[in-house]
């Protein structure tokens, strides 16, 4: 083998590594759920929108799986998640309130959620420290 050719062979090789690596693009933003329990949960999160909080709801995650719930950068600091089992079991030991729907909702402001036709949730507060991407690993809660 010359020098030459090896040489290129090398770049050849870098070159193709870089348009692989610039086809993944770049780290998306997202908050992430996943379930480590035996069972499918259902899950709704909770977050400030346009100066009020907005719930969101279903995603059903199956055992072992994992659902970017949050697909967009994260522009507040805190979460809120509520998740419950099929059989409406809560998964999680929440303590603020918000509303939700037995279908698939989008729900503007946490106040008076029973006058308003909702469901009333305790979620959990998930600190994210501000970054771009976050993931929360549910475990389903003992008996």
């Amino acid at each position: 083998m010359t020098y030459e050719y090896l040489y290129g062979l090398i770049r050849t090789l870098f070159l193709s590594l870089g348009v692989l690596l610039g086809m993944q693009g770049a780290a998306r933003a997202e908050f992430s759920v996943c379930n480590q329990s035996f069972d499918v949960m259902n899950v709704a999160v909770g977050r400030l929108h346009h100066d009020k909080f907005r719930t969101q709801g279903w995603w059903k995650i199956g055992p072992n799986q994992c659902a970017s719930v949050i697909q967009d950068p994260l522009k507040s600091r805190y979460v809120y998640v509520f998740a419950k089992d099929v059989f409406g079991k809560e998964l999680l030991n929440g303590s603020v309130p918000m509303c939700i729907s037995p279908n698939y909702f989008v729900i503007d402001g946490e106040m008076d959620c029973l006058v308003r036709g909702f469901l009333l949730a305790k979620f959990i507060e998930v600190d994210t420290h501000k970054t771009q991407r976050w993931t929360i690993f549910i475990t389903g809660q003992p008996n």
